[in-house]
């Protein structure tokens, strides 16, 4: 709709809710969200705006082949829902749209993604809290922010993400590659068993990141320790190039610890030389070829 408001208030553009066994095959939508970006951007009176494909308890869902433009907000999200297969999707929007996350997924387990791209001006799948057993493979991520799980730690009592697997994807030009972001603030929450394998980066700014002391903006930080506890993380045969002297960035909480950290084959060249790694408060063992260097 060129009108934003005319969506912009519902949060949604396409919402299926409690709704078993559906299939969506094919087909383009855009949602225009230029204008509401700009207003955003001015500060000005603006609606919450609207996700354009959204899933909420739901289970046994297949979005197949779909290619989505210009969401006001998120393009696609997947919360509280099952069994959930999202393959060969195609998702565009200006580097500098805000919020424009490709895929979202929350509180949902059994979810697959594969076969697409995804170029936005937010995150190319951001895994929230309650996230388990996803399986992401073949993206084409970029330009945008990354593959994420988090951010996570932003309340006390959230769900953590366990069992998720990305693999045989690609990054372009990307803010960051795989990343783990965690709000530096108590929490009950967790990361565990994650495998990040076989994965190309391609002038990436950060292309190996654990970040416990997420604050975007430098705003509304309280200066504490993560309590959100990371273990059984596996980077694995990582290989290109990076656009900055430190490749992998491994800073964990000072009060919970990363361990069973397991770093294998990673070759992340910057300006046709060895890149850098830092490490703090990382536990766990390399091996095979390192480029960076261990720093654990």
């Amino acid at each position: 709709p060129a009108n934003y408001w005319s969506i912009g208030n519902s949060g949604y553009w396409i919402l299926f809710a409690k709704v078993n066994r559906i299939s969506v095959h094919g087909g383009t939508i855009d949602a225009r969200g230029a204008g509401y970006w700009s207003c955003r951007r001015k500060g000005g009176h603006c609606p919450q705006g609207a996700r354009s494909i959204s899933f909420s308890w739901c289970s046994n869902v297949l979005l197949n082949g779909l290619t989505s433009f210009n969401s006001q907000n998120m393009h696609v999200t997947v919360h509280h829902s099952s069994n959930v297969r999202i393959q060969n999707i195609r998702i565009r929007a200006p580097s500098g749209s805000p919020n424009t996350d490709g895929i979202h997924v929350q509180s949902s387990s059994g979810v697959t993604i594969s076969g697409g791209t995804i170029a936005t001006g937010d995150d190319c799948v951001a895994l929230s809290q309650g996230s388990r057993n996803i399986w992401i493979e073949r993206v084409n991520c970029g330009p945008g922010h990354e593959i994420s799980i988090g951010s996570l730690g932003d309340y006390a009592n959230e769900e953590g993400v366990q069992n998720v697997t990305v693999t045989s994807s690609v990054f372009t030009k990307t803010q960051n590659g795989v990343r783990i972001k965690t709000w530096a603030r108590p929490s009950r929450g967790f990361v565990r068993n994650v495998v990040f394998r076989n994965l190309i980066m391609n002038n990436v700014e950060n292309p190996v990141i654990i970040d416990q002391n997420y604050c975007p903006n430098g705003r509304g930080c309280p200066r504490q320790s993560s309590g959100v506890k990371i273990s059984g993380v596996t980077f694995a045969n990582i290989k290109g190039t990076s656009r900055t002297p430190i490749a992998m960035k491994l800073d964990c909480s000072g009060s919970n610890h990363c361990t069973g950290l397991r770093l294998q084959d990673i070759t992340l060249l910057y300006m046709r030389r060895s890149s850098a790694s830092y490490c703090r408060n990382a536990h766990g063992r390399a091996s095979g070829v390192m480029v960076p260097r261990n720093c654990m």
